[in-house]
């Protein structure tokens, strides 16, 4: 069995975090302009699931085709070093990463809790602190700080999402 070079858990650690960002902000943002906009639960879950197989799909595929794309840029100039990537595992993680996150901001509607709305935004917000932590604890980061960044990033994602579907229900439909 070929050992894992630390350059490649790294590079994985890093489509974890790029994936797991995009598919829980991106899902999120679809839950919190629906909700802006009034619409109805239903069209969250359609709208999200739609949304969360598709850019994940899209996601995962076009980082397989980035990867793929550098292997044989490399073989073309003749550079044999790094070429231990593999695009369908790079490509598998990111669509798996992606989806398991995705899912965090539709659980509420999925399993009709009251107040769904909050409890999405605020499994939102506990995973993507955590999963900030975790990534700053794998760099020997300070956790809080970490924690705070992804968070901060995402809630500007999401915020504004709530704010476009706000508006284009207020002053255009």
């Amino acid at each position: 069995m070929r050992r894992v070079s630390i350059h490649e858990k790294a590079t994985l650690l890093g489509d974890v975090v790029f994936a797991v960002n995009d598919g829980i902000i991106t899902t999120f943002a679809v839950v919190a302009g629906v909700t802006g906009a009034s619409l109805s639960p239903s069209v969250i879950l359609i709208l999200g699931f739609a949304n969360l197989f598709a850019d994940g799909l899209s996601m995962a595929s076009g980082h397989y085709l980035g990867i793929k794309s550098e292997i044989e840029y490399q073989k073309a100039q003749r550079n044999v070093k790094g070429l231990a990537h593999s695009p369908v595992t790079h490509g598998l993680v990111t669509f798996v990463a992606f989806i398991l996150a995705g899912l965090v901001p539709l659980l509420p509607y999925l399993f009709n809790f009251a107040e769904r709305f909050m409890v999405s935004t605020l499994l939102v917000a506990g995973t993507l602190f955590w999963v900030g932590a975790v990534r700053a604890y794998l760099a020997k980061k300070n956790i809080f700080s970490g924690g705070a960044e992804m968070l901060m990033i995402g809630g500007a994602a999401a915020t504004l999402a709530f704010i476009v579907g706000f508006l284009l229900r207020k002053y255009v439909i």
